[in-house]
């Protein structure tokens, strides 16, 4: 690997000088020519190539860094990770290099030898690794297997210069390994990585700040508005309106009322609760959803990188002819047949190609947790959609608005703006941009009271009083909902609106419409997948009727609605069982065991941490545009590992013939497939060197859109 490095970066220096001298820079009186010029469509233009930037993006591509800045954006906790980690390379570097040292003084004297020998074995410790792993697995015969006989039969030779070599590249390919392949599991019940650290108990008539970790059932806890619900509980006393579509799906908000029950990392929009405590911590609703997650295999656990099986199923041919060499020329020759590894290089040329894309992929905003997802996705030939919040945006929009008699639809509107100053909602939000947009003057707000419940009361001074809110929170104020309004709310349900009643003084003013807004690239998105011939679903918790208008109006055909949690996955499960290869996109605490069953799962930032820590992709731009350039990038891979795979079995077979016809040794078994990988490597950084302009190369986290195509 070292020898390919150095080989390589000696062949850009090179190329970097012929480019620049094949392409000399304008002069003024050139570019100002040009400038007068006739304008044409503008060329794809070449990647401008630096040498300073390849080596950057290399030594970026090893260490992960890209993935690593993204993975610190969605999780700050990540940092601490991060340091501990670069604390361990720099120790293992230095004992690496003591190790180097004593293999290197192995030839002096048998003290030396042997502490040189254990040097070694402790350099390739992470080799050892995976094939324990693979033991576990149930994996025995592989490339891993094999490149620890080769590394201990060159010790038993007494080569240990070459053990050596072996040991480092061994080492560093385990670790390649390990940042392409992530087992990690986490513990998802971190769906509370976003409550407090201190609650608001009721205790004797007074409100008391308690850590959370501290609480217990029958304990009474407050929640006002804008806060997340930290409990399993029932409403002891107050009322209020709870948005529940991260866990169980619903585009409209709730109301609650005393008697009735909340759960854990849903949002209290409007009111004050006092909950009486049923369940909290590990106990809830939600983190129940992250132990069965936990005790769920994911699709990941069984893939194997497409470099490794191509390695592992040419092995017997190696080991064959190997151990026939051993008998007719010997030990030595039998080894050096061994590193003609035929296709071996793929095992090596994989995974580098992976951290390629990876890399580039950083660049733009996505996250890529695990890199064995490039063998699956373009395998993918179905993808299906979480309704709310994934094809549909957080806050709604304001459709339209139903005056009563006697006011207008301004009247109606700046009163529900004017309530609604204040508060940090979503329907708030939607209520005061569609405001901002009719260009509404609102009343001076220093001196208005407030009283919040399923709605809220405004009184301003010198104004009527103004109620905003569900209609169970005018009619207990005692206003009259007239019959032509009324009939509104059966029609909204159908269309999957939320309506919003207004009142100034004692009469309704009117009514609001809010529809779910869809995202506004969901339409190209959906256009690009079905070009690509890819079937489409939406799955919501949702009612039929917003479920199936949300599907024609981004023209997908198929839908399942009023889906629970855990049907979620068994409808991911009946697809794959069908044959499908799916890819689940979601957001919400309730799509995380659907994520978990699905061959894809992408999830987006700003989603629930549930989602985002099961999804294997995670969109850093919150939005879908990525999905178009995520599917292009991983088409661009499989041209680059069929590439690969021709590379690697040339060396292979020089080496063979060589061995016998030319009595080639280790030494020289061992160049020859190290200066042939010199091609594939080639070949493996060339995305790098194509994709240098794109993004900043950092966190990739203000990367353009991706414009479906």
């Amino acid at each position: 690997m070292l020898i390919e490095l150095a080989l390589w970066s000696g062949c850009a220096a090179y190329w970097n000088r012929a480019l620049r001298g094949a392409s000399p820079a304008p002069t003024r009186r050139r570019a100002l020519a040009a400038s007068k010029a006739p304008s044409k469509p503008a060329a794809t233009p070449a990647p401008r190539f630096s040498v300073a930037r390849l080596a950057k993006d290399l030594k970026s591509t090893l260490q992960a860094d890209g993935r690593q800045d993204l993975k610190l954006d969605l999780d700050p906790e990540e940092r601490a990770a991060m340091a501990k980690y670069r604390r361990e390379s720099t120790k293992n570097l230095l004992l690496s290099a003591g190790a180097t040292g004593l293999a290197l003084l192995g030839s002096r004297s048998r003290l030396f030898s042997v502490l040189g020998a254990a040097g070694v074995l402790w350099l390739a410790r992470d080799l050892f690794a995976l094939v324990a792993k693979d033991f576990r697995r149930g994996h025995y015969l592989s490339v891993y297997l094999i490149g620890v006989a080769m590394l201990l039969g060159t010790i038993a030779t007494g080569q240990l210069v070459l053990a050596a070599v072996t040991g480092v590249i061994g080492g560093l390919f385990g670790k390649i390994i390990n940042r392409v392949e992530d087992d990690s599991e986490q513990a998802l019940v971190r769906v509370f990585s976003g409550h407090p650290a201190q609650v608001w108990v009721l205790v004797d008539g007074v409100e008391l700040a308690v850590d959370f970790h501290s609480i217990k059932p029958g304990d009474v806890v407050i929640v006002n508005a804008g806060e997340l619900v930290p409990v399993d509980g029932c409403i002891q006393t107050g009322a209020g309106q709870v948005d529940q579509h991260l866990l169980t799906g619903e585009s409209q908000p709730v109301d609650k009322a005393p008697g009735e029950a909340v759960f854990a990392s849903t949002l209290l929009l409007s009111g004050r609760l006092a909950v009486r405590v049923e369940t909290a911590g590990a106990d809830t609703m939600a983190a129940k959803i992250g132990q069965v997650l936990a005790q769920t295999q994911g699709y990941k656990e069984t893939l194997i990188l497409r470099g490794r099986r191509i390695s592992d199923r040419y092995l017997p041919l190696t080991v064959g002819l190997s151990a026939v060499t051993w008998p007719l020329l010997g030990p030595q020759a039998a080894i050096a047949v061994m590193w003609s590894s035929l296709g071996g290089a793929m095992s090596a040329l994989g995974p580098l190609s992976v951290l390629s894309y990876l890399q580039i992929l950083s660049r733009h905003g996505i996250l890529v947790k695990d890199g064995r997802i490039f063998e699956t996705l373009r395998q993918v030939d179905t993808v299906v959609f979480d309704k709310t919040g994934t094809l549909t945006l957080e806050q709604p929009t304001v459709g339209r608005i139903h005056a009563a008699e006697g006011f207008t639809a301004h009247e109606v509107l700046r009163a529900a703006a004017t309530a609604e100053y204040r508060q940090p909602h979503p329907i708030a939000r939607a209520i005061l941009a569609q405001a901002q947009a009719a260009g509404l003057e609102l009343p001076d707000l220093a001196e208005a009271s407030y009283e919040v419940g399923y709605g809220i009361a405004v009184q301003v001074a010198g104004e009527a009083p103004i109620r905003v809110g569900s209609r169970r929170f005018l009619e207990g104020a005692g206003l009259v909902i007239p019959a032509a309004l009324a009939s509104l709310a059966q029609q909204a349900e159908d269309a999957g609106h939320s309506l919003v009643y207004v009142g100034l003084g004692e009469r309704l003013a009117g009514v609001i419409e809010l529809a779910p807004t869809p995202r506004p690239e969901a339409a190209a998105v959906v256009a690009f997948l079905k070009q690509r011939g890819i079937r489409l679903y939406i799955i919501s918790g949702d009612h039929p009727g917003p479920t199936a208008r949300l599907a024609a109006s981004l023209g997908i055909d198929d839908y399942f609605a009023e889906t629970l949690p855990a049907h979620k996955a068994e409808r991911v499960q009946a697809l794959r069982a069908a044959g499908r290869c799916v890819c689940f996109i979601g957001d919400g605490i309730n799509d995380a065991i659907a994520l978990q069953a699905a061959q894809v799962s992408i999830s987006l930032k700003g989603a629930s941490t549930a989602a985002t820590d099961t999804a294997q992709i995670v969109f850093m731009d919150g939005t879908l545009s990525q999905l178009p350039r995520l599917f292009r990038l991983a088409d661009e891979y499989e041209a680059t590992m069929k590439t690969n795979l021709v590379a690697s079995f040339a060396p292979g077979v020089v080496i063979i013939g060589g061995v016998y016809l030319l009595h080639f040794g280790i030494g020289a078994a061992m160049t020859l497939c190290y200066l042939g990988g010199v091609a594939g490597l080639g070949n493996t950084l060339w995305p790098l060197i194509k994709h240098q302009d794109a993004g900043d190369g950092s966190d990739g986290a203000g990367a353009a859109p991706a414009t479906p195509d």
